[in-house]
């Protein structure tokens, strides 16, 4: 397998994963039944794409730049250099090569980018929580416990990773729900924080506004935004019960309209419907099946780099 018949395989599988894929996974009923499932299907997706541009790159650079080919393959004996023949990669590899180079520091800028701007904005808000929370009677250490009560008539809780996390629930959730409901909205809030999804939430955000037109990004943010709430529900039910977890985002969003239809925040009226009437999960094995062939995806990339050298060295 030559250099040339590489990079048209990995372009073949880039495109599946980037294209097919996404859409087929978005028109799914399964997801919804195994969000956890899902997300692990998304993040092997976006691996996979990211690992054929970082393979072709490596790749082409090695056909285009002598420097380069002789830091890739020096470990490798002549045999294998000559397998891939590098020598005779067509005339666009060049082109390919700056393209899949712009694309590498574009997408470590936008993860940067992200990541400061994320930063920035949790800074803000310990800043901003500092200014509303309570001051602490003479004698008590300054720091606080995990949970943090606001006066606020407004009915709110929310999760702030950091270090440490914090819970913080207002009093007017307070006064709206009752010990066991509060107890699923910590359940659900925790769930997040254990899954760390608020970085999965931020490297779904910097590759979908990094690349706003490849499909793979642009589904995985929005189907991380919501298969991540059904983790956390699911997290809760299992700890306080599903109509406990249902009660409690109906006590916390009832002034948002959570029961109609036409709710502008139409997630908060499925996941309420979806804990009253709990779909059924999907059998062991369908759940297996599914969890190999997903971590088997981002391997297909190295499979085919590697492929000559494995070939040349096993004949």
């Amino acid at each position: 397998m030559t250099v040339s018949m590489s990079l048209s395989l990995m372009a073949a599988v880039a495109l599946t994963a980037a294209v097919v894929a996404p859409h087929a996974l978005t028109r799914a009923a399964w997801p919804e039944r195994e969000p956890v499932l899902a997300l692990w299907v998304w993040q092997c997706l976006v691996a996979t794409v990211l690992l054929c541009c970082l393979t072709a790159l490596v790749l082409s650079a090695s056909a285009v730049f002598h420097t380069v080919r002789v830091h890739v393959f020096a470990p490798a004996p002549p045999a294998v250099t000559e397998a891939y023949d590098l020598a005779a990669a067509p005339p666009w590899t060049t082109a390919l090569t700056l393209l899949l180079a712009g694309g590498a520091a574009w997408t470590t800028a936008m993860l940067a980018r992200e990541v400061a701007e994320a930063r920035r904005r949790r800074r803000l808000r310990r800043e901003h929580l500092r200014e509303r929370a309570p001051e602490l009677p003479a004698g008590l250490p300054a720091t606080r416990g995990p949970l943090l009560v606001l006066e606020d008539e407004y009915p709110d809780a929310w999760w702030m990773p950091g270090n440490p996390p914090q819970l913080i629930v207002t009093t007017g959730a307070l006064q709206r729900l009752t010990n066991p409901q509060l107890d699923a909205i910590q359940a659900h809030e925790l769930g997040h924080a254990r899954a760390h999804h608020d970085w999965l939430l931020h490297l779904s955000q910097a590759l979908a506004d990094g690349f706003p037109g490849i499909p793979v990004f642009t589904h995985f943010r929005d189907q991380t935004h919501r298969l991540i709430e059904l983790s956390a529900d699911d997290t809760a039910s299992r700890r306080c019960g599903h109509l406990t977890t249902a009660l409690a985002l109906i006590e916390l969003n009832q002034h948002r309209g959570v029961l109609s239809c036409a709710t502008p925040r139409p997630l908060l009226h499925q996941r309420v419907e979806r804990l009253l009437d709990p779909p059924p999960r999907l059998t062991r094995a369908r759940r297996r099946s599914t969890t190999t062939v997903a971590a088997l995806a981002p391997l297909l990339p190295l499979l085919i780099a590697f492929a000559p050298a494995l070939t040349t060295l096993g004949s």
